[in-house]
């Protein structure tokens, strides 16, 4: 227990070893909920791309930015947000941000039904060759993302296919590029860069720098997460933790760079589709009694009924409460 699992999923991905990755994954999702993959298979040369392109889209003077700020991109909340515009537990974060995410048309269904944070992405001017390396890695990760949930389905003693077809035939994919600036000088260990927290959907699939500042709080408190920029950093979300009665943990973590460099991260979320009925899985109708359901939000993944859109669409209102109000649910005018 003295830090994450590193799992090495290439025997998943070409078939050799399908059944023994499952049950290491298996292990890392009942006793961590957070574990490093290595040996995916995404390319480094993509990687290194999407970093550079990041940082110098980071660069740019903040009015160039701006012009593709989030309320542009509507309720496909696509778009940049500046330093502290992004909340946790009511608290500004000490990161900027650019959200994207599938780029959906507008005669694509969810598009044309009117479903928030599905849409077209808001492209810079600069730096070119940002969108077609931006597309590449959301079409690179997913994939691995699908085979991981493939391996999980089997460690709970499902079919492989059974996410695919009962939540993920038409998942909703974000990505988020981070960059989060060194804290200020002085900064108390009371200050950090994003406060505990927990992801809402099923995975994360986390790219990182070699900065560092990640922490989880294990079985034994926290534990910072080594920063290797080839390995992929998986967490389970709240709705994993859900539909397994708590044998799966959506796990608490927290960022601080308490560095002098500016620190880079590139976390893809794999969630259900939108309209998906978010029920247990077969075997944890009820929630494990070893399960701790106490949350550092105050709430309890057990007890919400509905779609998953209606869970997302009321975390979502309180990360950027103001966004929410002006282009999700407006209030009526007289």
């Amino acid at each position: 227990m003295d830090g994450l699992p590193v799992i090495d999923v290439g025997p998943l991905r070409d078939g050799t070893d399908v059944a023994g990755v499952a049950a290491r994954i298996d292990d890392a999702c009942r006793r961590w909920g957070f574990f490093t993959v290595v040996g995916h298979g995404v390319p480094d040369e993509l990687r290194r791309r999407l970093d550079r392109l990041a940082r110098d889209f980071f660069a740019l003077p903040e009015d160039e930015k701006a012009r593709i700020a989030m309320p542009g991109g509507g309720a496909a909340w696509r778009g940049w947000f500046p330093l502290g515009g992004e909340l946790t537990s009511g608290v500004p974060d000490g990161k900027e941000g650019l959200y994207l995410g599938q780029e959906l048309g507008p005669d694509d269904p969810r598009v044309a039904a009117g479903w928030p944070l599905h849409g077209p992405n808001q492209w810079p001017e600069r730096p070119e060759g940002l969108r077609p390396a931006v597309l590449a890695w959301l079409a690179e990760v997913a994939a691995l993302g699908r085979d991981l949930l493939q391996a999980m389905a089997l460690g709970l003693g499902l079919d492989g296919g059974w996410f695919t077809r009962h939540l993920t035939g038409d998942p909703l994919v974000m990505l988020r590029l981070f960059h989060y600036p060194p804290l200020p000088e002085g900064a108390g260990p009371e200050r950090w860069s994003v406060g505990e927290h927990t992801d809402y959907g099923l995975l994360t699939l986390l790219a990182q720098d070699d900065v560092g500042g990640l922490e989880v709080r294990g079985p034994e408190g926290w534990v910072g997460v080594p920063a290797d920029p080839s390995a992929f950093v998986v967490n389970l979300g709240d709705m994993l933790e859900r539909m397994t009665g708590g044998r799966y943990r959506s796990t608490v973590h927290r960022v601080r760079n308490a560095t002098d460099r500016d620190r880079l991260s590139v976390p893809l979320f794999l969630d259900p589709a939108w309209d998906a009925e978010v029920v247990p899985v077969p075997g944890s109708e009820a929630p494990d009694p070893g399960a701790a359901r106490g949350r550092w939000d105050g709430t309890d993944v057990h007890e919400l009924s509905g779609t998953y859109g209606e869970y997302l669409l009321a975390k979502v209102s309180r990360v950027f409460p103001e966004l929410f109000a002006e282009v999700v649910a407006p209030e009526p005018r007289p």
